[in-house]
C-alpha cells in the first residue's frame, strides 16, 4: 500500500486520499517519528547512520552520505538523497510531496523542506504535494526554509535565512525573505584529482 501512497503523493494532486490511503500514509508517519526518536536519542557511528537512514527512506544511501543529528522527518519514505551529502544538525525534511537531494550537497543547520501546503479557500483546506528538487553541488545556508515545488539548479546558494518560494537558477546566489537573486557564481572546473566535483 506505501507504493500506491507514494504514487499518488508524486502526482502532486490536491483531491483527498482514499480511507485506506490516508490510514497507510499516517502509520508511515507514526514509523517515521519512531525511527527519528531513536536515531535521535543515541550516539550511533557514522556507518550506524547511514543504515538507518536507509530504513527510514526505504532507499539504500550511498556510504559518503553524512548527517550530524538530530534530524527530523514525518514522513521519510519519499526522501532520495545522493552521493557525498552532508546534512548538519536539527534539519525538518516533510517529505510527502518528494525531496530530492543531488550528489555532494551541503545543507546547513536547522533548514526545513515544506513540501506540503494548503488551499487558501477555509473551507477547503485539502493538502497540496509538490516535490522539492535540490541539485549537484548545492550549498544551504543555515535556518533557510524551501516551500513546495521548488527547484535548485546545480552549483546554487542559498544564504543563511532564506525564504525559497521560487525557482533558483543554477550557480546562483539567493537570499531574503522571499529570496531573490543576488549574484552570479563564477564557476572554475577543479584541476584532475580533486574528489569533490
Amino acid at each position: 500500500m506505501i507504493e500506491k501512497v507514494l504514487e499518488y503523493l508524486n502526482t502532486g494532486r490536491g483531491e483527498e486520499m482514499t480511507e485506506e490511503m490516508s490510514r497507510c500514509s499516517h502509520e508511515q508517519s507514526l514509523l517515521a517519528i519512531k525511527q527519528t526518536m531513536e536515531l535521535n536519542n543515541q550516539y550511533h557511528t557514522p556507518e550506524e547512520i547511514v543504515r538507518i537512514m536507509s530504513e527510514i527512506t526505504g532507499e539504500e544511501l550511498d556510504s559518503s552520505f553524512r548527517l550530524f543529528l538530530p534530524f527530523y522527518t514525518d514522513f521519510g519514505r519519499n526522501i532520495h538523497i545522493g552521493k557525498n551529502v552532508f546534512i548538519n544538525s536539527g534539519c525538518h525534511f516533510q517529505d510527502q510531496g518528494g525531496i530530492y537531494i543531488g550528489d555532494n550537497a551541503l545543507i546547513g543547520h536547522n533548514v526545513i523542506f515544506a513540501t506540503i501546503d494548503h488551499d487558501l479557500n477555509p473551507y477547503d483546506r485539502h493538502n497540496h504535494y509538490a516535490p522539492i528538487r535540490v541539485g549537484n553541488r548545492v550549498w544551504i545556508g543555515s535556518g533557510a526554509i524551501i516551500t513546495k515545488g521548488v527547484c535548485i539548479g546545480d552549483g546554487a546558494v542559498i544564504a543563511a535565512g532564506a525564504v525559497v518560494t521560487k525557482d533558483v537558477e543554477e550557480n546562483t546566489i539567493v537570499g531574503g525573505v522571499p529570496a531573490k537573486p543576488i549574484k552570479k557564481i563564477e564557476t572554475e572546473v577543479p584541476s584532475v584529482g580533486v574528489e569533490f566535483l
